[in-house]
């Protein structure tokens, strides 16, 4: 269940982000996507529409085995039973009905000429869907949330019509009605008074789903929300078509600080940066840097007039603590890493930093380096990892030292490609070389190292490379493009991220697989060389 059912977290990242113009999410980027989004401690996570598309459908087939959430709570999406049919014998409320979530959202029609234009059905038929389709799941053990689709623009075009809409939602038994401004057109007053005149008129329990096409998607939720609605919907970092959904990173802060509303589990709210930033790198997405609350510049101040202020009292010049939602004050000056991030981050990976400022201050100046030279953690734990024992040990942990690689893609004449790499290793006292081959040289750096390691260490034979990520990153200090690496490495118990930067892209995927092997092998017990 949703940790306080009197008020609803929804995200719908995955299913109205995904249809952002250029994020394009494979199944396994929708359970990394999910799991984070539980972390947060959102109430409900809306994960697609299965039956509707093959993906999804193999993602709710996943998630009945893959996903464990401790907060959130899982909800298939789709619509309701088509015209002149039954609820039983349609298709898709079927797949709804098996997809093993306990929450459905059924989206349906509130505005009359859409009733008219689109589903091409009568307004008596259209309720009977609506109806139908709640009793049908509901019978089926499941709750059900309705998406008044258009509701702003049918309330304006035939009031009585949408208001009876809501009605029969509620007396079938629907436990959530959220009206949408799909179209996302609407101004904060105009959407609040509405959404008060419904509540007063219908008495139902109402939800707020908002685009952001008038840049009024947060605003108009937190309208909605003073006006009595206790169901926010929106999609994490504002994904979606157009200009996007609201953000719900910022919603719930706002709720939380300004509101003193508790929407998520206590402390939860301070992993709000990590998680936002995470998201960011598996969706290949450039986060946003003055996105309110956890943009790398939402507490950024530049040298000059600020600075004599800011040294008597940083709350003169901002709005917040920073420390809240995980970020960390900046002056432009420098590219501070997030102090209370590596804190925070530090203690979930299990490793106390013992209240050592000077620890803490020399691992922040280190990160702080390595940022701007095209670093980021966020979603890469495992490096990270190696770094905090190399900061608190005084050597990074040291299996084996890669001396040389060299790489060749060749294209043959029937069309086919060959990519090859040799690996020249010292580990455990001896000198390996070890050759590989792959659908692309990373692929056969990856294969060489472990093949050539793991006479030695041959639990390396569990390794899997599952996913790979490459963004161009602007120039650095002078210096020209370079390209950050993120791959994701499993043992089949567990996965985790690593990172390089360089300006070659391989090199950068050379350093990611360093990583992910040595840390690979740490999961795995392995006592390193630097540590004997």
């Amino acid at each position: 269940m949703a940790i306080n059912d009197s008020f609803h977290i929804y995200d719908t990242t995955l299913r109205d982000g995904a249809q952002q113009e250029g994020l394009n999410l494979s199944v396994h980027d929708k359970l990394a996507i999910a799991r984070h989004l539980d972390d947060l401690g959102v109430g409900f996570i809306e994960g697609g529409w299965p039956g509707a598309n093959p993906k999804d459908t193999e993602f709710f087939e996943r998630a009945k085995s893959e996903l464990h959430l401790k907060n959130a709570t899982f909800v298939a999406f789709g619509a309701t039973r088509r015209p002149n049919v039954k609820a039983s014998e349609d298709v898709l409320l079927q797949a709804l009905a098996n997809s093993g979530a306990p929450v459905v959202t059924l989206v349906s029609k509130s505005h009359d000429r859409h009733v008219d234009l689109a589903l091409k059905t009568t307004l008596a038929e259209n309720i009977a869907m609506i109806q139908d389709s709640i009793t049908f799941l509901k019978n089926n053990g499941q709750r059900v949330f309705i998406d008044a689709e258009h509701f702003f623009d049918g309330y304006r075009s035939n009031k009585a019509y949408a208001l009876d809409v809501i009605k029969a939602s509620m007396d079938a038994g629907a436990d959530v009605v959220a009206l949408c401004d799909t179209n996302g057109g609407l101004l904060p007053q105009e959407l609040q008074d509405v959404v008060h005149e419904v509540l007063s008129l219908s008495g139902a329990r109402l939800g707020i789903h908002c685009h952001n096409d008038t840049g009024c998607a947060v605003a108009n939720s937190l309208a909605a929300v003073e006006a009595g609605v206790t169901h926010v919907q929106g999609t994490l970092n504002g994904y979606g078509e157009r200009t996007g959904n609201a953000d719900l990173v910022t919603i719930i802060a706002n709720l939380e600080l300004k509101k003193n509303k508790n929407v998520l589990p206590d402390g939860s709210l301070r992993e709000a940066f990590r998680i936002s930033h995470a998201v960011a790198e598996v969706t290949n997405v450039a986060p946003s840097a003055r996105q309110p609350y956890v943009g790398v510049s939402a507490f950024a101040h530049k040298a000059g007039l600020h600075a004599s202020a800011i040294k008597v009292d940083p709350n003169l010049y901002q709005h917040e603590d920073p420390a809240s939602v995980g970020n960390d004050m900046r002056m432009l000056v420098s590219d501070m890493a997030g102090r209370a991030s590596i804190e925070l981050k530090s203690k979930e990976l299990g490793i106390d930093l013992g209240g050592d400022k000077e620890l803490v201050t020399r691992i922040v100046d280190r990160v702080k380096l390595m940022e701007s030279q095209g670093f980021t953690f966020e979603a890469a734990d495992a490096s990270f990892e190696l770094l905090l024992h190399e900061e608190i040990e005084g050597v990074k942990p040291r299996f084996f030292t890669v001396e040389k690689w060299e790489t060749s893609v060749i294209q043959n004449a029937d069309g086919t490609v060959t990519s090859k790499a040799t690996v020249n290793i010292s580990a455990a006292g001896e000198q390996i070389t070890a050759t590989g081959s792959g659908n692309g040289p990373v692929n056969a750096i990856d294969t060489a190292l472990r093949s050539g390691l793991q006479k030695i260490y041959p639990e390396l034979s569990l390794l899997e490379l599952t996913d790979y990520k490459v963004r161009i990153l602007e120039g650095r200090l002078g210096t020209g493009a370079i390209t950050r690496v993120l791959v994701e490495t499993s043992d089949g118990d567990g996965s985790w991220n690593t990172i390089g930067v360089h300006e070659n892209v391989i090199a950068a995927s050379a350093m990611a697989l360093e990583d992910a092997v040595t840390f690979g092998l740490l999961r795995q017990g392995r006592v390193p060389d630097s540590a004997r």
